[in-house]
């Protein structure tokens, strides 16, 4: 494990955030239907992606499945929290994942210019200060043609009150979907509509989708988005 530039001001996971990260509900429930969610997105896929960086790996419950699913030869995870990144590294190892794991800032990240073919963001932008500095980091290290998997949680759910109670957020930058994807936008990605999903999961849900299944009730089509999926390409061939 290397350690990568000086950590930006971020604001810490609770003990209870730090658990549920290792839980089966947020490996099945939330990473698996994202992932799968985001290459269903993917326009022009190619068969494999031989560098691949997951910005705010966590717990690593990601590695394995970035592996299996991209084919990297170079799988980089990248975290702010050194003891979420032991947790990564003994993840990776337990499934003979090869994994260059950097502790470092979104906004700083330690790696070269046009170096990634792939880069993952998953549930790990509501929880950074420098938003913009970020996505500029995120620039800077993408190839032309390569692709930012953007899966997030949108102010609706990140205020909601149990969210408040459970979890400890940036409350000041918290935006809406609308928010978010006009923003990637103006980084200069181009994000088309057809790689823009809104999923309404049953974890995202005020009631958690009990209306839904006990009395068929269906969402409204008008209300406020909770998550935003998206693939975002950076020009060039």
């Amino acid at each position: 494990m290397r350690t990568g530039l000086s950590a930006a001001a971020h604001v810490p996971e609770t003990r209870f955030g730090k658990w549920f990260l290792k839980s089966e509900t947020w490996s099945v429930h939330v990473l698996d239907r994202a992932m799968a969610d985001l290459c269903r997105l993917i326009p022009a896929r190619r068969e494999r992606y031989p560098v691949v960086v997951d910005v705010g790996c966590g717990s690593g419950r990601s590695l394995p499945k970035l592996a299996q699913c991209f084919g990297p030869t170079r799988l980089v995870g990248v975290d702010i929290d050194p003891d979420m990144l032991a947790v990564s590294s003994e993840w990776a190892m337990r499934h003979g994942v090869q994994a260059e794991l950097l502790q470092g800032s979104s906004s700083q990240l330690s790696l070269a210019d046009a170096s990634a073919d792939l880069l993952f963001c998953h549930q790990t932008f509501h929880h950074l200060v420098e938003q913009e500095a970020a996505l500029a980091e995120f620039w800077r290290v993408l190839k032309p043609g390569g692709i930012l998997l953007f899966a997030e949680s949108t102010r609706r759910y990140i205020e909601s009150l149990p969210i408040r109670l459970l979890f400890r957020h940036p409350m000041e930058v918290q935006r809406t979907a609308a928010e978010y994807l006009q923003m990637i936008r103006s980084a200069g990605f181009q994000v088309p509509s057809c790689a823009v999903s809104y999923p309404y999961l049953w974890w995202s849900r005020p009631d958690l989708g009990i209306a839904e299944k006990a009395f068929g009730w269906k969402p409204a089509r008008n209300r406020e988005e909770t998550l935003l999926n998206l693939v975002a390409v950076k020009p060039g061939s």
